[in-house]
């Protein structure tokens, strides 16, 4: 009896979506401007009144179903679904009615479906525990003191040009911060870098570093000359520590795109199979929502979604608008075609059909020409990074041995080597990263 009863709720909850989209979809129909646009509520409408026909019939067949031998009482039924009741001593008695006899291990969840339902209680948690977690991660403390300090001038910013395409990539990025607050980090780390760059300039004022054992040493000259030599570090910290966090929404956009290109196209055969049961286009992006299987293009559908329901746009005008914020080319042209189709009352499926195989084929291209490339990069890595070291340092050794001129130690050689390869290793890393990016 709990499983009809099951069945029956989530078939009057399917009752009620049905019910919700008839509503908005006359709504709609009713401000539409021009006779395409009503063409196409009107075929949405006949769609959804199928759609209630049977989703009734199945109704009425549920309830049918459901036999009480007494009036249940809420608090125990919710106690029976939740699966934290204790099984009664007595498991043999039978309940009739209407002719039919259920014996108590019957209508009873057995372990399996406790152990279910244990399990769905604990995916729940654990969605509610990352979404508590994303919040706390948007509303850090840095952000917090970083606005409270600066976000008055980050406004004044926002309105140059300079900062205004930053803004545009900030967005694009789908960062968890405003283009104000996000100006105000900027402002405040580099404020803090500032005192970092007053730090490091002290120390090499008085303090010397060489590969050479003592690797620190006093410094000989006098303070102006040092001053002099080293006046720079004030100027450079600061200056590059801005630039950086100045360029970093553009690098992330990159990489945002990139991850949303490397999903389209699967994305939309999955689009092309939704669209080809009749579903409203609506309903075909909160299915790729709800499967968490493109966490990249989740983002995108979300804001378009979130602009549909909270900020009260139309279907088309959303699309629209989330093509002109996305990071991805691709992704924008799919999303302006399928505003241009749904005007011209066009066929969906048809649609997301001649983009899925236009976009894997490009996908094949780019996953050959990232192959290539990868070889060649493979070779120049094991050329400059494993055997041009190795050479080196035999070759610094034997001058060492032969007195021409090396005055380092065999560990200053090591260190010098290390260092060499650790930096070339991070300047090579971050080319790859950008050549990923493209």
């Amino acid at each position: 009896m709990i499983k009809e009863y099951k069945d029956t709720r989530e078939s009057l909850g399917v009752l009620k979506i049905i019910f919700n989209e008839i509503e908005k979809t006359s709504k709609f129909s009713e401000r539409s401007e021009n006779d395409s646009q009503k063409r196409i509520f009107e075929s949405q409408m006949k769609s959804l009144e199928k759609k209630l026909s049977t989703s009734l019939l199945d109704f009425k067949v549920l309830l049918n179903r459901i036999v009480f031998s007494k009036l249940l009482d809420p608090n125990e039924l919710e106690k029976e679904l939740s699966g934290s009741f204790e099984r009664p001593e007595v498991e043999e008695k039978l309940m009739t009615k209407g002719g039919r006899i259920f014996a108590l291990k019957e209508i009873l969840p057995n372990e399996l479906e406790n152990e279910t339902v244990k399990r769905m209680k604990k995916r729940q948690k654990e969605k509610e525990n990352e979404a508590q977690k994303e919040k706390v991660r948007d509303s850090s403390y840095y952000t917090k003191i970083s606005s409270r300090f600066f976000s008055k001038f980050s406004l004044k910013l926002l309105s140059n040009e300079s900062f205004a395409k930053m803004q545009d990539q900030l967005i694009k990025a789908n960062l968890n911060y405003t283009p104000a607050g996000y100006v105000s980090i900027i402002l405040m780390t580099t404020f803090l870098s500032i005192f970092v760059a007053g730090f490091i300039f002290f120390f090499f004022l008085f303090f010397n570093f060489s590969a050479a054992y003592p690797i620190i040493s006093r410094v000989a000259e006098s303070i102006d000359v040092r001053f002099m030599k080293i006046f720079w570090i004030l100027i450079a910290i600061p200056v590059s520590t801005f630039f950086l966090m100045y360029v970093y929404p553009s690098l992330e956009r990159e990489g945002t795109a990139s991850a949303i290109d490397s999903e389209l196209p699967f994305a939309t055969i999955s689009m092309a199979a939704i669209a080809g049961s009749m579903m409203s286009p609506t309903k075909i992006f909160e299915i790729l929502i709800s499967t968490n299987e493109y966490p990249a293009l989740k983002k995108e559908f979300t804001k378009m979604i979130n602009e549909i329901h909270i900020y009260g746009y139309d279907l088309v005008s959303a699309l629209k608008n989330t093509s002109k914020n996305s990071a991805s080319k691709r992704l924008s042209e799919l999303l302006n075609g399928l505003a241009t189709t749904i005007t011209s009352g066009g066929n969906l499926a048809d649609f997301f059909d001649e983009r899925a195989e236009t976009l894997l084929f490009n996908y094949r291209i780019a996953q050959e020409k990232s192959s290539r490339t990868a070889e060649t990069f493979m070779d120049i890595y094991i050329s400059l990074l494993i055997a041009a070291p190795m050479i080196l340092m035999l070759l610094l050794i034997i001058m060492k041995i032969s007195g021409l001129g090396i005055t380092m130690g065999f560990l200053a050689i090591s260190l010098t080597i290390i260092l060499v390869v650790t930096v070339v290793n991070i300047i090579f890393l971050a080319f790859l990263q950008m050549k990923r990016n493209d």
